[in-house]
């Protein structure tokens, strides 16, 4: 009965790996041919894996994936974001999703995967995990988020805490989303349509929400939240240095409009299966989306020759 079992089990797998589509090979740019990174921006990935609690030598899938580009002389502020289930090549060369990156190899690793793909050096990145994220938009004071019906049923389905949103959750609208909750929101992805394409897009509108809420910030309350961030990581390549010098080119940008890109771009990208449902990419596409993003955004100089960026939406 037991070999029975077992042939059959193996016929299965069979058929199963019969069916599964072959993905095309993917192009990418090796490290060392990577051009500088343009002068004046400064690139920090930040990923949060699928966890609440913080397990540095055994990470989740990293879900949430947002490259924060700081350009110190454009004057702009850069939220770049990438789908969890695209497909990637991984350091051993083979194509897998990108969501499994860090936990298999290393997030430096994860760093190189990206650069490779996107045509950016990145080197600096911080990885949370839930609850950090959540005790970090806590220490903020909470982020306004304007929810439609679909939303706030998929949250009061979640069973969040009552007293997570001012007022409590009942029509679309508008409201005050404590850490938690916000957190529940920005990993919504089976409401509304668009799956993990329109979950990046609530993960920027917190990010960028939390931005809007530090623009009257002082620089020892920006210095503060350095510490805060330190605490509420699970790892990080970035020194106390790196992070206080991260915070002196945010602090400087705090007046600009974020601006925000993802990727992939509407049409650069179909679905396949490959060991389950990812997403094919076309990878020059992007590149040349997050070169032309990078390079030549629109940027209005006002009169007192500073810089004021217009909030663009590259989809």
């Amino acid at each position: 009965m037991k070999k029975c079992f077992a042939f059959l089990l193996a016929l299965a797998l069979m058929w199963t790996a019969a069916l599964a589509d072959t993905p095309k090979p993917i192009s990418t740019i090796p490290f060392d041919e990577l051009p500088p990174v343009i002068s004046g921006q400064h690139h920090y990935l930040l990923l949060c894996v699928d966890q609440w609690s913080k397990k540095p030598t055994n990470l989740g899938n990293t879900d949430g994936i947002v490259l924060v580009t700081l350009d110190t002389r454009a004057h702009r502020i850069m939220l770049t974001s990438l789908i969890r289930d695209a497909l990637v090549n991984r350091p051993d060369g083979k194509p897998g999703r990108v969501t499994y990156i860090a936990k298999n190899y290393s997030p430096e690793a994860l760093c190189k995967v990206l650069s490779e793909h996107f045509g950016v050096r990145i080197e600096k990145y911080i990885l949370f995990n839930f609850s950090q994220v959540q005790e970090i938009i806590d220490y903020l004071g909470g982020v306004d988020i304007a929810v439609t019906g679909e939303e706030i049923s998929y949250l009061k389905r979640y069973a969040i805490p009552r007293d997570s949103t001012t007022p409590r959750l009942s029509s679309p609208g508008t409201y005050h989303f404590r850490g938690h909750s916000a957190v529940i929101y920005m990993r919504i992805r089976k409401v509304g349509g668009g799956g993990d394409f329109m979950r990046t897009q609530r993960v920027r509108t917190v990010l960028s929400t939390l931005a809007d809420t530090c623009r009257e910030i002082s620089y020892e309350d920006a210095r503060a939240l350095v510490d805060v961030v330190l605490d509420n990581a699970t790892l990080t390549n970035m020194s106390l240095s790196d992070m206080v010098a991260a915070m002196d080119q945010a602090f400087a940008l705090r007046g600009c409009t974020m601006e925000e890109l993802r990727l992939p771009p509407d049409g650069a990208a179909h679905g396949i299966d490959y060991g389950g449902s990812v997403q094919e990419i076309d990878w020059p596409v992007c590149r040349a989306a997050m070169a032309d993003y990078l390079e030549n955004s629109f940027l209005v100089l006002d009169e007192d020759d500073g810089f004021d960026s217009e909030f663009i939406i590259k989809d």
